[in-house]
Order: structure tokens, then C-alpha cells, then sequence
């Protein structure tokens, strides 16, 4: 096996497949990329057995054979990294089973194991297909994934929530504290069913690496596997077995009053409150008046911060509680000039939404006893 690629090419190719091998493995061969080379396309796949990515492209100078190796693919992608810019990688096989990467006056040979060894995601019949730009998907994950749970017990919070009703794609993560749901319209797409899968953690971080700006994407829903295809991709993930709470329940309904502020100026101040609050509970109070928000935060330490910031708000004055840290992942999140907190009393949920995007992503925030 003996064939030629760019260093540009192969990190790209890389770093779309490195993020799931893992570190501390149970199987020697997953540490290891899969390489494939077959009518001058070369195919790198990375692998955790529940998880997998191939990525795809041209080996630009050809081949002489076709074949496949796996080789460590972090000490693979090291040696790219450290190579100058604008060479050529070439490998090739010796007699010993090992490979040689040479480009310039650089040479290192690497271990080998068994391309038949590698591994696959099995995946079983698919239910349910649709298109969607990429950029798309991507905003959806990163409307939502910061509110999954980590490590929870409740293993299926460990995830996100994809649910297909109608035209609609909605995604849900929540922890048990806080809920995000994000929605985009599927453009001349459209079923009669809802169809919910349950996508795990690593899968959410590693598709959001995935998505690019351009060009769409087909996503394939199945029983046990989520699969999404993109011109360069694609990415297998094993689904996570269990049934996601009824979020629509958890949605706030009939709150009266209504606040309304600078996004920014906000995050700011919840930002600098945040400095004094308890660092195991973070914990902050905000106070309500005509047309004013009072945050206030204290530590074990008896220390304070207090901080006042205009707002449009003319219902009852009403002290409530909250995890700075959930309103502030919210605030970073939304990307508008303003925000709009929907409260009912001092002992529910809070509403956070975009006031111009109401029907895209909201909020959901439990309130704290202080």
C-alpha cells in the first residue's frame, strides 16, 4: 500500500475523526484510525464502539494500490501538526507490517494492527430521513446541548432529545434543574408521526465539531442509530435506550408577569454578581420593582455584590431565586439585542426566550430556596 496526500488534507481528515478516539481504552485497536485507501479515495475512520466518523477525501498524487491499515491516531496526527506547511505526506508499508511516513527529509515508521480488527457501529434499519443545511443543525445543538446532564443516574438526561412532529426538528436537553429547547422548520419535509431518538452526550459535541456553515446534510433516524451524511462525513451513533421525559409539562404556561432587558447589560451584571455567590450553590436573589432589577448574591464569606439594571417591568414586586451559572449559560447562548424573562411567582419556573424568536428556543429555569 503506497500513496500520497497532502498534510492540509490529512489534519482536516484528522481532526474530523481524532475527537472519538479515546484516551483510555479497553481494545488496543481503538486508540487507532482506520485508513483506507480505494479508487484514489481515501477514507479515515475513528471509532469509541458507540460513536464513529469517517471523513473522506481525494488522495490528490493517486495510488498504487489500493489496501487499508490502521495506525495510533493521535501520534498520527502530531506528526502532521509538526511538518512544515504546503508538503505532501507519503505513506507506504514495509515488510514488517509497520508503516512509513516520510515528507522531505522526515521519516517515521509507526505500528500497525489488523484493518480486519477494526471495528464497526452496527446499525439496524432506518425509520425516518430528511435534509437540512448544516448550519442549521449546528445552531439547534448549540441552542441547547449546554443543558444536558453529566453523569446523572437518569442515564437518558445524559443526552439530547430529537423529536420529528410534523415539519418541525426539535431539540431537548435538560437536567432535571433547566430545559432548552430549540426548534427549526424542515424545509418540504414532513410526517405524520412524531418520532423521537435519544442522542448521547459525545455524539452531541462531536456532530456539532462536524457542521460547517455550507452545504446541507441527510439525517437518517433508526431504532438503535442516528446517522447524518454530509458531503465529506458521515457519523454513526449508537442511540441511547430509554424514554425522555414529557418536556412539554415542564414548559412554564399563563406566567403574567413579564421582564424584559438589554441582553447584554444583563449578562454583564450577572457576570459581576457571580464573582461573590456561593461557589457551591451559586445561588442569586433578584429583586423586582417598576422598572428595576436588583441582583444580589453572598457567600459563606458574608460578602456581598449587589447590582441594579433598568428594565421594562410593571407587575408586583416579587424576590425569587436562582443558579447564576444557568441564567449566564442562557444569556452567553441567545444571540439577540434583548431578553425576556416570563415569572409567574416566586416559587416557579422561569421562561427565557428571544422576545422576536419566541417560536425558535426557550428557556427553562427551576428556582432556588435562598
Amino acid at each position: 500500500m503506497k500513496f500520497s496526500v497532502s498534510k492540509e488534507t490529512l489534519i482536516k481528515q484528522l481532526q474530523m475523526v481524532v475527537g472519538v478516539v479515546e484516551r483510555r481504552q479497553t481494545l488496543p485497536i481503538l486508540a487507532n484510525v482506520l485508513i483506507q485507501l480505494k479508487n484514489g479515495e481515501l477514507t479515515l475512520t475513528g471509532t469509541d464502539l458507540e460513536v464513529e466518523i469517517v471523513s473522506k477525501a481525494a488522495s490528490e498524487m493517486g495510488a498504487d494500490a489500493s489496501g487499508d491499515i490502521t495506525v495510533p491516531a493521535r501520534k498520527l496526527l502530531d506528526i502532521c501538526r509538526s511538518l512544515p506547511d504546503d508538503v505532501d505526506i507519503k505513506f507506504s508499508t514495509n515488510d514488517k507490517g509497520r508503516v512509513v511516513i516520510t515528507s522531505g527529509r522526515s521519516r517515521f515508521t509507526l505500528s500497525t494492527l489488523p484493518a480486519e480488527e477494526f471495528p464497526n457501529v452496527e446499525d439496524g434499519a432506518e425509520t425516518y430521513e430528511f435534509t437540512l443545511p448544516a448550519k442549521n443543525l449546528k445552531h439547534l445543538i448549540d441552542s441547547t446541548s449546554f443543558a444536558m446532564a453529566h453523569q446523572d443516574v437518569r442515564y437518558y438526561l445524559n443526552g439530547m432529545l430529537w423529536e420529528v412532529s410534523g415539519s418541525t426538528l426539535n431539540g431537548v436537553a435538560t437536567d432535571g434543574h433547566r430545559l432548552a429547547i430549540s426548534s427549526i422548520l424542515l424545509q418540504g419535509e414532513t410526517t405524520d408521526r412524531t418520532i423521537q431518538v435519544i442522542l448521547p452526550r459525545k455524539g452531541v459535541v462531536e456532530l456539532s465539531r462536524l457542521m460547517v456553515d455550507e452545504g446541507d446534510i441527510t439525517i437518517s433516524l433508526g431504532d438503535s442509530h442516528l446517522r447524518v451524511r454530509g458531503s465529506d462525513f458521515h457519523f454513526t451513533s449508537k442511540l441511547v435506550d430509554g424514554a425522555y421525559p414529557d418536556y412539554d409539562r415542564v414548559l412554564p404556561k399563563g406566567g403574567t408577569l413579564e421582564v424584559c432587558g438589554d441582553r447584554e447589560g444583563l449578562r454583564q451584571a450577572f457576570n459581576r454578581a457571580a464573582i461573590l455567590s456561593n461557589e457551591k450553590y451559586r445561588g442569586v436573589r433578584l429583586l423586582l420593582s417598576d422598572n428595576l432589577l436588583n441582583i444580589v448574591a453572598n457567600n459563606p464569606e458574608q460578602e456581598e455584590a449587589q447590582e441594579e439594571v433598568p428594565v421594562d417591568y410593571t407587575g408586583v414586586d416579587l424576590e425569587v431565586g436562582f443558579n447564576v451559572n444557568y441564567i449566564l449559560d442562557v444569556l452567553n447562548t441567545l444571540s439577540s439585542e434583548k431578553v425576556v424573562f416570563i415569572l409567574s411567582d416566586a416559587n416557579s419556573s422561569a421562561l427565557i426566550q428571544d422576545p422576536e424568536d419566541q417560536e425558535g428556543s426557550a428557556y427553562v429555569i427551576m428556582p432556588m430556596r435562598l
